[in-house]
């Protein structure tokens, strides 16, 4: 199949299924009857809460989590990741629950659990491996209830990043050994990678192209009849479940790769005394230069995914140089920026051993509340090494949070009277940051009569007028 046949426009009338067509060991006319099966999203965090709302504007759906208290919360309306309004998920057709029974009258079940790293950087399989079982369990007790019953062949999705192979090779025999049913023959599989994007309200569910795909060409129509009702932008069928398994890891490859690249360049302009940001900027005029920004790589998935698929290269006997190469350039970025701190500090004419840091921002990216894999959580732990006395303040984190990290919490600096600080470091631009004048940042400065304030604007986010970059040292990665 041609891949322009494969890419399907979303809407009410043409969801990228065949019509007439029914699947072997599918309910006949699954088009038709999408509307009438029960969908279980298995994992309630980023990319399970909004598909789970999606799904339930349509269907029956069953949001699943092992953790009571969120499903406590969602019940009661909240969302405590931020990513998700205030009524976009309460639904009649929409329940929440952490009674894995509760799953056994799903038909579609979709997991969208983590698949992080461990100390190793080796790809850590156990929340998806936890979550097969659950669903097998709830496979095997659909199948008892259902004696005698016409109900459609259940079908198992993952959406959770992986390397290529992983869904076929580990969860399926994981999902047979769980329910005691065959594959291809009790249930399907299918493959549908995440591409939700915290904190960007432009290119959610609805206005992305999804990619899904299938144990069979069957299997792969109806999930493009399923997830058209709430990937409206469209469907691209991708030929097999390795092939989308394997998209969605290069997606975030080429990103992190692309901001290494800036980071090295950044690095080495610096020594050249030439301003990156202008460099950028002129580049930029060329039709087919891709523009990326030098800066901390973060998150769920940047700075992990790719460890996915070298992991699997390694098993293969391939040592993938370049996909390494930039995450360690990348991994290296928060130790480079806190040397630079302390040598702005010593070249302002300060004593850093006897002055406090102000760290603003903590979370993987600006106006999202994850810090997972925070590149401000280790650019904190990095200034620590070197002795600094750091204090961190995050109007979208709570002290608990920070305090949890290990790092020291201060109150607003711009409504109270939190002292003087040697340096103050603009790591995570918040809108809430970026709306405070520059002077307000200049008089959190007090490292003493005989030196200069230091302010690092690590994104250079901050606009700073001639006369007062020459009472202050100022230093951007950019």
């Amino acid at each position: 199949m041609a891949a322009e046949s494969r890419h399907i426009r979303g809407g009410p009338a043409h969801r990228g299924v065949v019509p007439g067509e029914s699947c072997p060991g599918v309910e006949p006319g699954g088009a038709q009857v999408t509307g009438k099966r029960i969908v279980a999203v298995v994992g309630l965090g980023y990319v399970g809460l909004p598909l789970a709302a999606a799904f339930g504007k349509h269907t029956s759906t069953i949001g699943y989590d092992i953790d009571r208290d969120r499903i406590r919360e969602l019940k009661s309306g909240h969302d405590r990741l931020g990513e998700s309004p205030e009524g976009s998920f309460t639904s009649s057709l929409l329940s929440f629950t952490d009674d894995p029974n509760q799953l056994n009258r799903a038909d579609i079940f979709i997991v969208t659990v983590p698949t992080p790293v461990d100390e190793a950087k080796t790809p850590d399989l156990t929340p998806i491996r936890r979550a097969t079982e659950t669903v097998g369990r709830a496979l095997a007790a659909r199948r008892k209830e259902a004696s005698g019953q016409v109900r459609p062949a259940p079908i198992v999705v993952y959406e959770s990043t992986v390397y290529p192979g992983c869904t076929e090779e580990v969860c399926v025999p994981l999902l047979e050994q769980t329910s005691g049913l065959r594959w291809k023959n009790d249930f399907y599989v299918g493959y549908s990678p995440e591409r939700i994007n915290p904190g960007d309200a432009e290119h959610s569910l609805a206005n992305v192209v999804k990619i899904v795909s299938g144990d069979t060409d069957e299997t792969c129509r109806h999930l493009a009849d399923a997830y058209s009702l709430v990937a409206t932008r469209g469907i691209h069928r991708a030929p097999s479940i390795k092939v989308a398994e394997a998209a969605k890891v290069i997606e975030n490859i080429q990103r992190d790769i692309n901001i290494a690249l800036m980071n090295e360049l950044a690095v080495l302009f610096k020594r050249l005394g030439v301003d990156t940001k202008e460099v950028i900027e002129a580049a930029s005029t060329k039709w087919n230069f891709i523009r990326f920004e030098p800066g901390l790589v973060g998150g769920h998935c940047i700075p992990v995914d790719p460890y996915y698929l070298t992991y699997k290269a390694q098993m293969l006997g391939y040592h993938p140089e370049v996909i390494l190469s930039g995450r360690r350039i990348n991994d290296s970025m928060p130790g480079y920026i806190a040397g630079q701190i302390v040598r702005q500090m010593l070249l302002s004419g300060q004593r850093p051993l006897d002055q406090a840091v102000l760290l603003l921002g903590i979370t993987f990216k600006e106006n999202i509340k994850d810090v997972r894999s925070s590149g401000a959580v280790a650019l904190a732990r990095e200034l620590g090494r070197f002795g600094l006395k750091v204090h961190v303040y995050d109007p979208l984190v709570g002290s608990a949070k920070i305090e949890e990290l290990g790092l020291a919490p201060a109150a607003d600096p711009f409504s109270a009277s939190p002292g003087k600080f040697g340096a103050v470091v603009l790591a995570v631009p918040h809108r809430e940051f970026l709306a405070i004048g520059i002077d307000r940042y200049v008089e959190l400065l007090g490292p003493g009569a005989s030196a200069k304030g230091v302010l690092v604007d690590v994104k250079g986010k901050l606009k700073l007028p001639d006369e007062v970059a020459a009472r202050l040292v100022y230093w951007s990665l950019q």
